[in-house]
């Protein structure tokens, strides 16, 4: 296939994903504002941290205020990982593959950008408006699994999201343990177990985790996030998964590495299989979440060198990396 066709479908995958992410995140975060009142009033920050753009958001809006960080990540033009943004730039490299997608996927989308860009232009910012991109990202990704052949098109999109998606599931790891670690007097406290269950929240994950681990623990609350074999959202399904359908693009067996890019992914995959959570944490969560992130990058950058024909766009290598 062509490769302009698989980097459009690739980005504009990575970049549904990257808008319902961004939209979960303040979900949760609205939502504990209303639950803790004063104690969380001033938690709006972290979430600029979690999505990136933490330098751009100072010098165009100065302090994370609610207003300020909604507006940030939620219309803002300026900021390349803004919901609307994302929603945009996916818009626009479909409308450049529109003859590689079901135009089931394509009216989908258009209706998606539009709706959002009307509430943009009303200057709305109803709350609501964050379910209603968790439904349309999942409805397309629905429409894309349903309606589109799964071919190598179909791959690359996959690939562009489960990459997309691990990355973002450990930002949320990342950014939730050490920025709102709780004081030593917090661990264990009913503030400290509500952290950990917006962690599970922000991933989508707290009625599946419960379901199997029941009390919330720490060391279970990252095993599931981050190792869990069959949890969609955990670090190690999503690799493991972009890892079959990386196999499936170039026709390579799934014990077989003959690019760099299979050996990078089928390393990260290894690395996550044979991982223990409580050896994590000994030996340092957020240094485990770098390699981890210095890893989904460099699987960014070998797609790019080994797929598409251009070196990968410094603005959205950028903006994924962030």
């Amino acid at each position: 296939m062509l490769s302009r066709v698989a980097e459009s479908v690739y980005w504009l995958s990575r970049y549904i994903e990257r808008a319902e992410n961004t939209a979960r995140c303040i979900d949760v975060n609205i939502s504990l504002t209303l639950d803790l009142g004063d104690e969380w009033a001033n938690q709006w920050a972290p979430l600029v941290f979690t999505t990136g753009g933490h330098e751009l958001f100072a010098d165009r809006y100065g302090e994370p205020t609610r207003e300020n960080v909604l507006k940030f990540l939620t219309f803002d033009r300026e900021n390349p990982n803004s919901i609307f943004s994302c929603i945009a730039a996916a818009r626009q490299n479909a409308r450049s593959v529109r003859e590689s997608l079901s135009t089931s996927v394509w009216e989908e989308l258009n209706r998606f950008y539009l709706r959002l860009n009307e509430a943009r232009m009303s200057g709305d910012l109803d709350t609501s408006i964050y379910d209603d991109v968790k439904r349309a990202s999942q409805l397309l990704t629905g429409i894309m699994d349903s309606t589109q052949t799964h071919n190598e098109a179909w791959h690359f999109a996959r690939l562009g999201r489960l990459l997309e998606r691990g990355d973002q599931t450990s930002r949320i790891l990342d950014v939730k343990y050490f920025i709102l670690l709780p004081t030593i007097q917090d661990v264990g406290s009913s503030f400290d177990i509500t952290q950990w269950s917006a962690l599970l929240k922000s991933a989508s994950a707290l009625n599946m985790y419960r379901r199997v681990h029941h009390r919330i623990v720490p060391a279970r609350v990252v095993e599931f996030i981050a190792l869990d074999r069959d949890f969609p959202r955990s670090m190690r399904f999503c690799i493991s998964r972009a890892e079959h359908s990386l196999h499936k693009i170039t026709g390579t067996a799934p014990d077989v590495y003959s690019l760099p890019v299979e050996q990078e992914l089928g390393r990260a995959r290894a690395e996550l299989e044979f991982a223990k959570a409580e050896q994590i944490i000994k030996e340092g969560l957020h240094e485990f979440i770098d390699k981890f992130q210095d890893c989904v990058i460099r699987v960014g950058t070998l797609i790019a060198t080994s797929f598409f024909d251009d070196q990968p766009d410094a603005s959205q290598e950028g903006s994924q990396t962030q």
